[in-house]
């Protein structure tokens, strides 16, 4: 086969497809298989993304109003991987899908009212599969990977869909009880009707609790669970690697992870261990998580010797992780004695600024300097963190002087803590 031979609509599909960003997955796996399965709509719904479970693209009627219920019910009926044809009720009414099953992280792809492109169906599906697999393997990457500010994001995100989902559940519950009081009621005699609509009361009153409850399964998982998934992540290099790693349990009764959290910690472990493992001289790491009730206490050490610093770049990159989450890194480091490193998240997002600060009229990133002159950090510490130049720090913080209507950095910091922030 010659390179003009190659099918490169194909294998620049797949390029796209892998080089996607989290925003665009849906979009670009659309379009990716449209040539192949024809449909209305694509969904994929992956709990691995906390803040947007659903990525979504094609007919506005069906992707607004798909729910998260519904697409729990469909994965709950497949067993594997194999794709599967029937109908489901999606987007509030029953219809035609293909639902496909990603086993690592299991993600799920529906297409709605799929019909394939001409002959060759099997080879159609084939291909439909293979670059599902590709996109679902992109998503586990992104969110691994996943920068500063998306985690940020994707925390606020959770804690408002918690937010919202409790006050609905409160809503809805209180007119549903009160429905029902009146229903049952001796004044009403009308028995058949009072028992019917009962019963369809207390399904609904059923399905809203629900619905709550699953929602903060999604915003959260048990540390347990988020350990073990650790634990799978890493086994390949347990296996090949030669090196012991071994893994200290948390408390199985531990709190519940924020699935931000558990994402991160994962990411900052495997992080950590691969940055031990470039060592020459190693023979044994070893993690442990444990929980206080306010943070995930996070521990990783090695036998080596000695020589990671806190200036080599994979290093630097996880500690941005970690104060991106308003968390703390450190590391004690011995030559001839490896390295112990010490991670702590908080699993509470921190209180928001009880100050105005609107009124100062500050960028989104001059507000985020803010912070850091606030936490006590210095113009380098800064930069570092933001992934900016020091001079592009001193000209935030100039604007900032102006703003404030301050003179020094001790007036911008008394000023900033006086609104709250810290």
């Amino acid at each position: 086969m010659t390179v003009t031979d190659l099918p490169w609509p194909l294998l620049q599909t797949v390029a796209a497809l892998a080089d996607a960003p989290l925003a665009k997955i849906a979009e670009r796996l659309r379009n990716a298989t449209l040539p192949y399965i024809k449909s209305s709509a694509l969904v994929i719904f992956t709990e691995d993304c906390t803040g947007r479970p659903q990525k979504k693209a094609g007919a506005e009627d069906i992707i607004s109003r798909v729910s998260i219920p519904e697409l729990d019910e469909l994965r709950a009926r497949l067993a594997d991987e194999t794709p599967w044809f029937g109908e489901a009720d999606l987007a509030g009414k029953s219809r035609q899908v293909l639902a496909h099953k990603h086993a690592a992280s299991q993600a799920l792809l529906v297409l709605t009212d799929p019909y394939p492109t001409g002959s060759g169906d099997d080879a159609n599906l084939d291909l439909v599969t293979f670059l599902w697999r590709v996109a679902a393997r992109r998503i586990q990457e992104k969110v691994a990977d996943a920068p500063p500010s998306y985690l940020l994001e994707s925390r606020a995100a959770s804690a408002e869909r918690i937010r919202v989902t409790a006050e609905l559940t409160d809503l809805h519950s209180t007119t549903l009880e009160t429905l029902m009081a009146a229903l049952r009621s001796a004044s009403l005699d009308d028995a058949a009707a009072r028992t019917t609509v009962t019963e369809l009361t207390a399904k609904a009153l059923l399905g809203l609790r629900t619905l709550s409850d699953r929602t903060t399964d999604i915003a959260e998982e048990p540390v347990a669970k988020a350990f073990e998934r650790l634990r799978e992540d890493l086994r390949p290099l347990t296996g090949f690697s030669g090196i012991d790693v071994q893994f200290i349990e948390p408390p199985l009764n531990g709190r519940a992870l924020p699935g931000e959290i558990a994402h991160a910690a994962r990411a900052i472990v495997r992080g950590l261990v691969l940055a031990m493992m470039e060592q020459t001289d190693i023979t044994r790491i070893r993690t442990q998580w444990d929980c206080d009730g306010g943070n995930l206490l996070i521990n990783v050490r090695d036998d080596g010797g000695g020589a990671l610093t806190a200036e080599t770049p994979s290093i630097v990159g996880l500690q941005r992780r970690v104060q991106a989450l308003s968390g703390q890194l450190r590391m004690d480091v011995m030559s001839g004695w490896g390295a112990d490193i010490f991670v702590s998240l908080p699993l509470d997002p921190p209180a928001r600024p009880t100050g105005d600060v609107a009124g100062w009229n500050l960028a989104a990133r001059e507000l985020e300097v803010l912070q850091h002159l606030a936490a006590g950090h210095r113009n380098r510490t800064i930069a570092s963190t933001m992934g900016i130049s020091e001079n592009t720090v001193k000209f935030h913080v100039r604007n900032l002087f102006r703003k404030l209507d301050v003179g020094s950095r001790t007036e911008a910091i008394a000023l900033a803590h006086s609104h709250g922030l810290r």
